[in-house]
């Protein structure tokens, strides 16, 4: 019996689709008050340093500092505590005995309604998946009326300015308070639809979920809010818009599309896993050292101190040659990697706070993705490409794809 021959990967210079601005700087530099660390060893450092290093965004925020965090923002046992707690709804063993058929379920729901109009716009098909799978997971499952992906896109796409953007005088504060009062207003209308009705739901009669778990921990209201939020950005928008851009390689890519749709399932993550090294969502993490940070760099040393910001900047760590290999921005999915460094590198994450939900995400991905590409399918036009400041992730949108009679 012989072994089926591994494709090779193809020569390009780049197949990345995202990429905001150079790759080419300082692997490790201070700029004003902030480090940035660029390389996949330096990076992985930090996300595991859980006693040197504590998570770093936005924790001057009024829904920080005056509520129990969410588990985003919670650090050492508490974190634990909580992680420990939550793990069992996103196992591989929860995802296929508890949601597997749902998504299954949905995806074809998707399908026949995008065959039935022969095109659809596939961010918004792509936001209602992401949106009902997390959303099963979660518990909030008993909104007042359809819709939830629609109100939780607009609290979070293309929120604040384009990045690097400042505005300054009157005019400027008057744009941002009237920003801030109808982002209140849509985080009042989520919490009014979906939240509020999942938590009185759970409080009669509590389920495997997510809600459940907070409830029976003494989470009021406001802290069982900011926890939806936090799925809702962790979660539902990235799986959202990893899936356009993987859409978006496999169609472009005749060789690669074949490739995944004749493969097992092992195969199609691994191709799912290559795009998103490529492609990371969450191109940039915040830390903030609590301890002085030693980082050994090649023939330098850099010495980060306690109470200093660093910016983790994931998309160039996961194109770091030294680990990745030859090409890093080539869309290779059969690339020899190292021992430890994971097909996806690290755009889950790592450490303390590695995203829960990693597996659900590209399972549900697949399921997506294999059912929509046996379509004969094909772009019209080219994606809208932006960038989310508030997110630190690009955004598709326009996605336009036609289904061939």
């Amino acid at each position: 019996m012989t072994s089926k021959p591994i494709p090779r990967c193809p020569v390009h210079t780049s197949d990345q689709k995202t990429s905001f601005g150079s790759n080419h700087q300082p692997d490790v530099e201070l700029q004003q008050d902030v480090w940035h660390l660029r390389t996949y060893a330096a990076v992985k450092q930090v996300l595991r340093d859980s006693e040197h290093v504590r998570q770093g965004a936005t924790t001057d925020n009024v829904l920080v500092t005056r509520l129990r965090p969410a588990v985003i923002f919670q650090d050492g046992e508490d974190h634990r505590e909580q992680r420990t707690a939550i793990a069992r709804y996103f196992t591989p063993k929860t995802v296929h005995e508890k949601h597997h058929a749902f998504i299954d379920l949905l995806t074809e729901r998707l399908i026949v309604r995008l065959q039935r109009a022969g095109q659809a716009d596939l961010s918004a098909l792509s936001m209602e998946l992401s949106v009902e799978v997390a959303a099963r997971v979660v518990g909030l499952t008993d909104s007042l009326k359809p819709g939830m992906d629609r109100r939780i896109d607009a609290l979070l796409s293309g929120s604040g300015d384009s990045l690097g953007e400042k505005r300054v005088g009157t005019l400027a504060r008057l744009r941002s308070a009237v920003t801030q009062s109808k982002s209140l207003l849509r985080m009042s209308d989520f919490y009014r639809v979906d939240v509020r009705p999942a938590i009185q739901a759970r409080r009669k009669r509590p389920q495997e979920d997510v809600i459940s778990h907070l409830l029976s921990k003494g989470y009021n209201d406001l802290e069982i809010l900011v926890e939806c939020l936090t799925y809702a950005t962790a979660g539902m928008v990235t799986t959202r818009e990893f899936i356009g851009v993987a859409a978006w390689h496999l169609l472009e890519q005749d060789e690669l599309r074949a490739q995944y749709l004749a493969g097992d399932r092992p195969e199609r993550h691994r191709i799912l896993h290559e795009i998103l090294r490529l492609e990371p969502v969450a191109s940039t993490l915040w830390r903030k050292a609590v301890e002085d940070v030693t980082i050994e760099q090649g023939a330098q040393t850099h010495h980060i101190p306690a109470g200093a910001r660093m910016i983790l900047d994931i998309r160039t760590a996961n194109a770091d040659a030294s680990v990745i290999g030859d090409e890093p921005l080539t869309l290779c999915p059969h690339r020899a990697l190292p021992s430890g460094v994971q097909g996806q590198a690290l755009s889950f994450g790592d450490g303390a706070h590695r995203c829960p939900g990693a597996f659900l995400a590209i399972h549900e991905s697949d399921v997506f993705l294999h059912r929509l590409l046996s379509l004969p399918l094909r772009m019209v036009g080219t994606p809208e490409l932006t960038f989310n400041a508030l997110l630190m992730s690009y955004e598709l949108r326009g996605f336009i794809v036609h289904v061939a009679e």
